[in-house]
């Protein structure tokens, strides 16, 4: 797995790789901030972060190593 700072997770093999290689995530909707943290779990319409679930056609979800 090799993401840069600031890549946007788009397929579900983004999100897989985020959690084994436990790489934070950050949230925005409407390209304003919403959250930052660690993929729990992801599925085909949303992915959970820090006990929040969030919608993925809502929300853009960018790679964050070394956070």
């Amino acid at each position: 797995m090799m993401y840069i700072n600031g890549q946007t997770l788009s397929h579900d093999r983004h999100f897989a790789d985020h959690i084994v290689a436990e790489v934070p995530v950050q949230i925005y909707k409407d390209r304003q901030h919403s959250d930052i943290g660690f993929i729990e779990y992801y599925g085909k319409e949303f992915v959970k972060v820090n006990n929040h679930v969030y919608c993925r056609k809502e929300f853009t979800f960018v790679s964050r190593p070394g956070y």
